[in-house]
């Protein structure tokens, strides 16, 4: 193994994958892309393995591996020509779910495929029964849009005019869509340059065992990490408080099994399957595994397939961490894919308590609208991510107001969003007292109020933590509760969409109506706290308070002290 040559070709992989994503944000039309970065770029190898990955969305990364490999059952690489692009949404062929679009390019030197440039993103509208894709009541996996098996958009170079004319025609936004859908492609093209540049500077034979020598080296990397892990049967459990169809909560359950220098995690003993789109599917379980152990373990070890290697997940299917099909399963990937591996991260702190932290807010808030804009001439419709605070650790107090663990994405700007959509940010800010007390506090959820200006808005929502608290550890006390409430035109009270509109949940919910002057207040909860909030070192409860991160009466509530004005 030449460590030098591996550590240049891998770092340069890496930046294409970087020069990737950069390309896709600058030429991309939807703010899910080109503000959220809800996205990842990626390298795999002729036998569909993860080269090389970069950091952009972890929910991507740990999915990437199944999305490859089951994509390459129905196209072997060889059966594939140069100028090939293929694309792949069904969370039934080892997708997440169905906004999630992935697209795989063959990369050849001297007209031999030797891998595939792949990008995944978060494609903002694709049709179904709610604008933006998040039908919180959907019961099948039809009423959350458009579900595209592996098959070609571009072929030898020239575009598959069948296949953009029937994805197209199935959504709400096909400008922005087209717009987005070349971002990807104009990302794989630029790829394609790169890999041909490296392949023709060190040679196919130098690339090829680079590549094995890198994941063989990842492996052994990740192995030796678990190794130290003390050797045990650890579990954790949580809840979703509920599905959007039915009023009842549905557990979420792990039993971890360190050996040696492997990792078994089971999730068999959580739910069965639920009637709404909680569901996660198989890759979203994997994935959820993976993101956990990434969390507890050396973040320098090169991320590629190698990494996995060594972790392995059993999933029943007709469970509701392996969903059967038509079972609709949209927020299985950003409402169950978190708290999955938050219970991960829970079950090793019991063996590695100084990596771990308690729960963060665990959702994206997943607020999804749509309509048509007097202004601009046309139909626009929106993901707006939202999230709360991190947990807190070992050594600080979790971070306020970030995506959850599984997003690493940025909020909208609120000058932009105004600007693309007919709502007013009325207020946008920090919830005190939202962290959970602790030792270590947990961050702080945040709440914005918009209220609809020029149009009818529909809105729809996938989003938990309204009823069921964020955990903590070791003492610390539970983070704060999101919420949803509604202010209509017409009155001075702020009511829960159950009220409002008469839905089930205040959490999950399709295709309200928001007329102009009507208001919505989004609440995101915050993280659990880590430790006796007793041990809390007395300056840092009175910078809290000095910051307005927690209020007087939370300072004597939960830490017992009273300060003087």
């Amino acid at each position: 193994m030449d460590m030098v040559t591996m550590n240049v070709i891998d770092s340069t992989m890496v930046s294409i994958c970087r020069e990737m994503g950069i390309t896709l944000m600058k030429t991309s039309y939807s703010t899910v892309f080109n503000e959220g970065l809800d996205f990842t770029c990626a390298l795999a190898d002729d036998k569909g393995d993860m080269i090389a990955v970069a950091e952009f969305c972890p929910a991507m990364i740990g999915g990437m591996p199944l999305l490859i490999k089951t994509c390459a059952e129905e196209f072997p690489i060889e059966s594939l020509d140069e100028g090939d692009v293929l694309i792949h949404n069904d969370p039934y062929r080892g997708g997440l779910h169905v906004p999630e679009h992935t697209l795989f390019k063959p990369f050849f030197h001297d007209g031999k495929p030797f891998g595939y440039l792949v990008c995944i993103g978060h494609v903002a509208e694709v049709g179904g029964m709610v604008p933006g894709g998040f039908a919180g009541e959907a019961t099948e996996i039809f009423h959350e849009g458009l579900r595209v098996p592996p098959v070609k958009i571009k072929k030898a170079g020239e575009d598959v005019d069948s296949v953009w004319k029937l994805m197209l025609a199935n959504v709400r936004t096909p400008r922005h869509n087209y717009g987005d859908l070349r971002a990807m492609i104009g990302a794989l093209d630029l790829g394609e340059q790169r890999m041909k540049a490296l392949l023709q500077k060190y040679g196919t034979q130098t690339f090829i065992s680079t590549c094995h020598d890198l994941m063989e080296y990842s492996e052994r990397r990740m192995r030796s990490e678990i190794e130290a892990f003390p050797d045990g049967h650890y579990t954790f459990e949580d809840t979703v408080e509920n599905d959007g169809i039915e009023d009842k909560s549905y557990l979420l359950h792990v039993d971890v099994y360190v050996q040696g220098n492997e990792v078994v995690a089971d999730f068999s003993g959580s739910a069965d399957q639920a009637r709404g789109p909680i569901n996660a599917t198989l890759g979203v379980t994997w994935s959820a595994t993976y993101n956990a152990m990434f969390h507890m373990t050396d973040p320098s070890i090169p991320k590629n397939s190698g990494c996995f290697r060594p972790i392995r997940i059993v999933a029943p299917p007709n469970n509701v961490t392996n969903v059967n099909y038509p079972a609709p399963e949209v927020a299985g990937n950003t409402e169950t894919h978190p708290r999955l591996a938050a219970i991960v991260i829970g079950a090793l702190s019991q063996c590695m308590p100084e990596r771990a932290m308690a729960s963060e807010s665990g959702t994206g808030g997943n607020f999804v609208f749509g309509g048509y804009h007097p202004e601009h001439d046309e139909y626009f419709a929106c993901y707006d991510l939202m999230s709360g605070g991190w947990g807190g650790r070992s050594f600080a107090d979790g971070n306020d107001c970030v995506i959850c663990i599984n997003g690493n994405c940025r909020f909208n700007p609120v000058e932009v969003f105004e600007t693309r959509f007919p709502f007013q940010v009325e207020d946008f800010a920090m919830t005190p007292d939202s962290g959970g007390a602790g030792t270590y506090r947990g961050g702080l959820g945040y709440h914005k109020t918009l209220r609809a200006t020029t149009t009818e808005i529909t809105a729809s929502q996938c989003t938990d933590r309204h009823q069921v608290k964020t955990w903590a550890l070791f003492g610390g006390k539970e983070g704060g509760n999101g919420a949803t409430l509604i202010q209509q035109k017409d009155r001075t009270d702020w009511r829960p969409v159950t009220e409002a509109f008469g839905k089930m949940s205040s959490s999950k919910y399709s295709n309200i109506t928001l007329k102009p002057g009507d208001r919505v207040r989004l609440a995101v909860s915050g993280g659990g706290g880590y430790g006796n909030p007793a041990e809390r070192e007395p300056q840092m409860i009175e910078e809290d308070l000095r910051e307005g991160y927690i209020t007087p009466e939370g300072a004597r509530k939960n830490y017992g002290v009273v300060f003087d004005s």
